[in-house]
């Protein structure tokens, strides 16, 4: 192979090549250890250096250098992996290039001559190989442009480049399996490191390693790993571990460990929630194609999906620059060093110092943004002007002429997709923050971008729908007669008191400050007034809400009066929210519940309603008008709560995964005590899911929303914590889950708040008898406190990579559910062992997985549908089964096998929509390999008539459509020794006894015509195909033929003459036909009389038949069928076999299909 010229220095390599040809300009060298003259010690020495020191991990044994007279630099320019090889390469030097050299008189001319000749080779010789050989040269072209187009968004394009051709070379994988990225590292076995190559693709992880002589590959699926973690063994202190279901693997590496572990954990997420979580996984755009994924593109998405969770912005949102820089805080009268995150929609800043501050500013709540003088105090300034009259100055920014330009541009769009409304009809109240988009009359300009600065009414009313409450309810429903007391009152006017003094001082709009003042306001308890106001601005909502004029009131109106069962659903949950709330007992309070529940779903029918939605929707229509109570549950249920709100909520399970490792690491004795944590998870599930909602009197629980809005889920994460930890000791006197339930739920129903000013709602838990002690009464902003204090370090950062870490176990804890309850199925109605059964449900999934690995998917639905029951979750079409069938089943009929294949399909695919599942896969290998003889018979027959059979069968040269054969043989054959056989009187009786004998209450199978019987018996010529008994058993089925043919004349006859009797009348016996002449398929038509021609007219052809009885019994005439038959057959070795062989024979079916088009598209 053709390389392309890199200088090297022979000092040190001097002892590892030995010199065999050598020219004026060229040296042939040979690698030690390799060819004549290496003993095995050498070559297994060099062959390990090879390995661990040199780059290439495996270098060919033979190479040629160029060298220039005088120079002690040597330039490698062809290697090969044979001596034949390499001397082709050498000859071609010698004919082509040695001759012409002798013309330079400049050195440096002939290298760069030799060179550029040697560069212009190089294409041609890349190992581009297929099962079927060498790939032609537009087939290497096509190849080597889409390496090259890979490479070259690599850092080191070069490298990649021949790292790829490694990757394919050694793997065999189909061109679509795309490479990411590859790291040298060591493979522990025990506490042997095996040490070679890592290479990361989009669907695999793969492991190439050659040490001592022997080489070693791995190859897992990222679908197959059912955990990813790092940690530690007995020599390394940190190793990365794939858990695969049968196996552990550790790697390790010195240099870029942590790389590695998060582009595997990003790889991993990708590709499982891309294949197994369909259902609630939207991918990013530049990962819905897989060929697509890079290293950089997942390293943007990891940057992505931090910054969408740390500011809890919409999942749409894309993140464009990330910059370090200061921001001027008022409030502490200096600049604050951190980041300036800029998105599609929005500019952050969080500090580098954690809490101190974080800033949000929409775009749409923008008016300019401007570079000011940069000078030695103030280098490289912005200032970023709201509307809210606040201005942010950012100092210390790179690039900041390229910055501004493109945050112009995109708040140029931003404001032209959705223009700002000002509402000059309100003025802003000092008592209460003014949240709406509009507060300022004043139009504002900006590079040549105007801003609306009025509405008329009209289209004021049209956003107007009479039908929603104006209000929130907890303001129209309090009730009668109970007023709070005085002091509650008090304690209500200082939290609004204090409120307003912090937003004169750090803003009250979306774009305030947000800094650790404002978590310990937040964790007192947000007074009633403001409350919904605050959880708009914390969640966002609010942008939401302003952006969508009049969508809610649409969604009212298209919504209302349609009846499915996502309506019928919320229908009878309307009365079990909040029941003991006067809001919810009015119907004002229920149709607004109504209302929201209905129109979500119909925004989302992804997930339309799931239960604890209405709690929670609830209480949202407490403290927020109707139409923000929707965009509120728009955020919670959209971003927030990822995944909380589908089928299997994978979110509420991901995060109870979390909280378990949480328990460990906070509360190492309650998780001692406790082994079995899942208990917990089960009873802590309805706390995240409600946010504490329904198992806490509702004046506590809003301060935990509270909390929640501002904080996200880490806030639920830390309290839960902090009410295990209250009840520790109990927890660990509990003796069972029941008692450890009743010590939670009796804690959770004694959480009072001292401070609402509304009387306390009636509570949850009413089964607790009365002489049971009285549970001590805990407050809500103690519990709240202590949350913050004990387990408030948990980052954004931290819980995001513990979600991903459970997601694959989630994930692959639902798949293992899936394959229990389709085996639970399955093992009754199969004699396949359950051990063999597990074995052809993984080869079934496998199957169905490398169809999107690496095949755009076609009209079916052939994607993973977890929605689907479990027997269907997984299906294959037609191609995949035909790949199984040749892996698995017994019945291997050579090049015929795949008609079989096909046949089979369509006899198991019975609802017609080329799709089957597993278990009708397995009840056909079930017959194949433990049926008895007649059930075997039987599906064999089925495969020869319709629908198995067609018309347009692939078969279509055997002579289907022909006259056939002629049935006018005699029932006599000759035998060995001379003697012969009589089958007349045997015939009669056979037919006499199935007709006595026949199961009426079967439903009978129609009978075979000649047509199909021919197929019949050519699949029968083709399984007895390289069997030890080939010859018996060829001259017994010919024996059976002829019986048969003899059989379907009679009732040819008889249905002509209205008698089944074979007594008509003696034939003339001929000559027995010779056991090597094929009594089946003779050319019938060049043998004929033409009397016997006409004798037998072609309408005949139709009234030819046999049943399967006949089959059947003309079978059992012979021995050697029936042992062929009824032999024991071994399926262990053909999984064993198939479990090796089925990506190789899926990337030779993909090359094959690969080469027509080619060959189309060359000229």
């Amino acid at each position: 192979m053709w390389l392309k010229p890199e200088e090297v220095l022979l000092k040190n390599a001097l002892k590892l090549w030995v010199t065999q040809k050598s020219s004026c300009y060229f040296i042939l060298q040979r690698r030690r250890g390799h060819g004549e003259g290496g003993g095995r010690l050498t070559g297994r020495l060099v062959g390990a250096l090879d390995a661990v020191l040199d780059s290439n991990a495996r270098v060919a044994p033979f190479r040629i250098l160029l060298q220039v007279p005088g120079s002690q630099v040597y330039s490698p320019i062809a290697c090969g992996a044979t001596l034949e090889e390499i001397t082709q390469h050498w000859d071609w030097l010698e004919q082509n290039l040695l001759h012409t050299l002798s013309v330079f008189d400049n050195k440096d001319d002939i290298a760069s001559f030799v060179k550029g000749k040697v560069k212009d080779l190089v294409w041609p010789s890349l190992p581009l190989l297929t099962q079927d050989g060498p790939l032609s040269v537009c087939q290497a072209l096509i190849a080597e442009e889409t390496s090259s187009r890979l490479a070259e968004q690599e850092d080191e394009p070069e490298k990649f480049r021949e790292a790829l051709v490694k990757f394919e070379a050694r793997f065999n994988f189909p061109e679509a399996e795309k490479l990411v990225t590859y790291y040298s590292c060591c493979c522990w076995k025990g506490r042997v490191p095996r040490q070679g190559w890592l290479y990361l693709s989009v669907h695999h992880v793969c492991f190439y390693s050659f040490f001592l002589g022997k080489e070693l590959k791995l190859v897992v699926p990222w679908v197959d790993i059912q955990k990813l973690e790092r940690t530690s063994n007995v020599f390394l202190t940190d190793t990365i571990r794939i858990t695969t279901q049968n196996k552990e693997r550790d790697f390790s590496m010195f240099l870029n460990l942590d790389e590695v572990f998060k582009i595997m954990e990003q790889l991993a997420d990708v590709t499982l929630r891309r294949l197994l979580d369909n259902e609630g996984f939207d991918l990013d755009p530049d990962l819905q194609e897989p060929s697509q994924i890079t290293k950089r593109v997942l390293e943007a998405r990891a940057q992505n999906e931090f910054f969408r969770a740390f500011f809890r912005l919409p999942r749409r949102e894309k993140l464009h620059a990330v910059l370090d820089c200061s921001l001027w805080t008022p409030f502490s009268r200096c600049h604050t060093a951190g980041q300036m995150f800029a998105s599609d929609s929005y500019i952050c800043f969080a500090s580098k110092e954690d809490g101190c501050c974080k800033v949000i500013l929409p775009l749409r709540e923008v008016v300019s943004i401007e570079k000011m003088e940069d000078t030695s105090l103030l280098p490289s300034p912005i200032i970023v002007s709201v509307r809210s009259k606040m201005a942010f100055q950012f100092i210390e920014l790179r690039d900041r002429d390229s910055l501004v330009e493109s945050l112009l541009v995109r708040l140029k769009q931003v404001h032209a997709d959705h223009p700002v409304r000002y509402d000059t009809s309100r003025d802003e109240d000092v008592t209460s923050p003014v949240f709406y988009s509009a507060n300022m009359c004043s139009d504002h300009r900006f590079g040549g971008l105007e801003t609306l600065s009025s509405q008329n009414n009209e289209e004021r009313e049209k956003e107007t729908n009479p039908r929603l409450h104006p209000e929130a309810l907890v303001a129209a429903f309090r009730q009668s007669g109970s007023q709070s007391p005085d002091s509650r009152l008090s304690r209500e006017q200082i939290k609004i008191s204090l409120w307003n003094d912090h937003f004169v001082e750090y803003g009250r709009t979306v774009c305030m400050f947000r800094t650790e003042k404002i978590r310990k306001l937040v964790a007192m308890g947000i007074p009633e007034s403001l409350r919904g106001k605050l959880w708009l601005l914390f969640s966002d909502a609010v942008t939401d809400l302003a952006a969508h004029p009049g969508y809610y009131g649409n969604l009212v109106e298209e919504s209302m009066g349609k009846c499915c069962l996502v309506t019928e659903e919320i229908e009878r949950d309307l009365h079990r929210s909040l029941p003991e709330h006067p809001a919810f007992q009015n119907e004002t309070g229920i149709a607004a519940l109504r209302r929201v529940l209905t129109a979500y779903a119909h925004r989302n029918p992804q997930i339309g309603y799931c239960q604890s939605m209405n709690i929670l929707t609830s209480v949202l229509l407490l403290y927020a008008k109707e139409e923000e109570a929707f965009w509120l549950l728009v955020a919670v249920c959209e971003r927030m709560l990822p995944d909380y709100f589908n089928h299997r909520v994978i979110g509420a399970q991901v995060d109870q995964s979390v909280f378990e490792e949480l328990i460990k690491e906070q509360l190492p004795e309650l998780a001692e005590h406790m082994q079995d944590l899942s208990a917990l998870a089960s009873i802590s599930l309805s706390w995240f899911l409600t946010l504490f909602l329904s198992i806490m009197p509702l004046e506590s629980a809003v301060n935990v929303v509270d909390c929640f809005f501002y904080d996200g889920i880490k806030a639920i994460f830390q309290l839960g914590l902090a009410v295990l930890e209250a009840n520790a000791e109990d927890l660990c006197r509990s003796k069972d889950d029941g008692q450890a339930l009743m010590v939670l739920s009796r804690f959770l129903d004694h959480i009072k708040n001292e401070d609402s000013p509304g009387p306390p709602v009636g509570s949850h838990h009413a089964f607790f008898s009365d002489d049971q002690e009285p549970c001590p009464v805990t407050d809500i902003a103690d519990l709240i406190r202590d949350s913050y204090e004990k387990f408030g370090d948990q980052s954004v950062a931290q819980i995001e990579h513990m979600r991903r870490k459970h997601r694959i176990r989630v994930l692959q804890g639902h798949e293992d559910t899936t394959k229990q309850n389709v085996l639970r199925v399955v093992i009754p109605e199969v004699s396949v062992l359950p051990e063999d059964l597990e074995e052809l449900y993984d080869l079934f999934k496998r199957e169905h997985m490398m169809s999107c690995y690496w095949e755009q998917p076609g009209p079916l639905a052939l994607r993973h549908d977890p929605s689907r029951p479990y027997a269907e979750q997984y299906r294959i079409d037609a191609r995949q089964f035909a790949r199984l069938f040749q892996l698995v089943s017994p019945w291997t009929c050579g090049a015929h096998t795949d008609i079989l294949a096909e046949r089979t399909f369509r006899l198991l695919d019975d609802n017609m929509d080329h799709l089957i599942e597993f278990k009708a896969f397995v009840s056909c290998l079930d017959i194949m390999y433990n049926g008895e003889m007649n059930e075997k018979i039987k599906l064999l027959y089925r495969l020869h008539i319709p629908p198995a059979l067609t018309e347009n069968d692939r078969d279509s040269q055997s002579p289907l459509k022909n006259p056939l054969l002629s049935t006018s043989r005699p029932l006599v054959f000759g035998k060995s020794n001379g003697d012969t056989i009589d089958y007349q009187k045997q015939l009669k009786q056979m037919i006499k006894d199935l007709a006595k004998e026949k199961d009426k209450t079967e439903k009978e199978l129609p009978k075979m015509s000649q047509r199909e019987f021919i197929q019949f018996c050519k699949t029968l010529y083709s399984m007895f195909h390289e069997d030890p008994e080939e010859n018996d058993l060829y001259q017994a089925i010919a024996t059976v033929t002829t019986l048969l043919l003899q059989i379907g004349e009679v009732g040819q006859r008889g249905s002509g003459s209205g008698s089944c009797s074979l007594e008509g009348g003696d034939e003339p016996l001929a000559p027995a036909p010779s056991p090597e002449q094929d009594s089946v398929f003779v050319d019938t038509e060049a043998g004929k009389s033409p009397q016997e021609s006409q004798a037998f007219p072609e309408q005949a052809e139709g009234d030819w038949t046999v049943s399967l009885e006949h089959i059947l019994a003309s079978l059992l005439t012979e021995q050697s069928l029936v042992n062929f038959f009824e032999k024991p057959l071994d399926i262990k070795s053909k999984l064993e076999n198939a479990k090796i062989n089925q990506y190789s024979l899926k990337t030779c079916e993909m090359s094959r299909q690969l080469q027509p088009e080619l060959k189309l598209s060359s000229p």
